[in-house]
């Protein structure tokens, strides 16, 4: 049974009023335990809208969630429980944090879910650890440690509360190249090590495709596509044309194979595009050995 669908799930901004807009428009998807799914689309194509209806933070206009078969919305009142399964990391996070110290901060959600003591330091130090927070800085304020730390802070405060499924919408957006390359491998690592399911929300083509197992592409509200990771690259042009665009190498390599050259266009990875090009020039070696 699959973990989280939508059926024919649509959000509408204003309804009823003058400014009404169709935010999310008739979306319905699958995704399974475990999954690392790729969320990618042009500003206002819908993405955090879709993202906030999966944990019951906006609740639809239209259509339905299902947490493991269940609409979420079946109980309104235990919303707040679906919250503590689904977990939703935001955009700078970090403005979110408001505690004394850090580990106040990470405590906050695990708190309200009831939970106390052993199991709460075990949370706490655990999911410090997988964001890369070294224990002294645990007892420092929030507010006195630098940006990234605060961004991995605010992040291991959702990851505290071992939710079911974690949402991160754009997590390394204002980070520079080397802090968001540490912070995807800390995410990428927490998935492996927990199997939870997540969804990463974001604009670097080059993040989702080295990471993602799959990948939903949003257009004007809608579902444009969802297939493997691979697949989806592989319609470079398509992206192109609503406003994204392909890996770098990616592209370089299509633009080989047009010109001729009898490489693949599923090249994700510079290293992927590497043992390609190596693998030609082996062969054209030998063609003329």
């Amino acid at each position: 049974m699959p973990i989280l669908e939508t059926q024919q799930l649509s959000y509408v901004y204003g309804e009823g009023t003058p400014f009404e807009k169709a935010a999310v428009k008739n979306v319905s998807l699958t995704i399974h335990k475990g999954e690392f799914i790729g969320v990618i689309g042009h500003t206002g194509s819908g993405k955090s809208t879709l993202v906030q209806q999966l944990n019951g933070l906006l609740r639809p206009s239209s259509g339905r969630v299902l947490l493991d078969g269940k609409d979420i919305w079946a109980e309104p009142k235990k919303i707040r429980d679906i919250r503590f399964r689904v977990g939703m990391v935001f955009q700078y996070p970090e403005h979110q944090l408001f505690e004394e110290t850090v580990y106040k901060d990470i405590s906050f959600g695990p708190r309200n879910m009831g939970i106390r003591e052993e199991e709460l330091d075990r949370r706490v130090r655990s999911a410090a650890a997988f964001v890369g927070l070294k224990d002294e800085l645990l007892e420092a304020s929030p507010f006195e440690i630098s940006g990234g730390e605060k961004r991995r802070a605010a992040i291991a405060g959702v990851i505290a509360m071992d939710p079911d499924i974690l949402i991160l919408d754009e997590p390394t957006a204002g980070l520079d190249p080397r802090g968001r390359d540490v912070l995807l491998a800390q995410i990428l690592n927490y998935h492996k090590q927990r199997g939870n399911t997540v969804l990463l929300v974001s604009h670097s083509m080059e993040d989702i495709a080295r990471i993602a197992d799959r990948v939903l592409v949003m257009n004007n509200g809608s579902v444009a596509m969802f297939d493997t990771t691979r697949a989806i690259f592989a319609r470079g042009e398509e992206l192109e044309e609503m406003g994204l665009r392909v890996p770098q190498i990616t592209k370089i390599m299509r633009d080989l194979q047009h010109a001729g050259w009898p490489v693949s266009s599923g090249v994700l990875t510079v290293e992927q595009g590497v043992r390609e090009m190596l693998k030609l020039l082996k062969e054209r070696g030998e063609s003329h050995g």
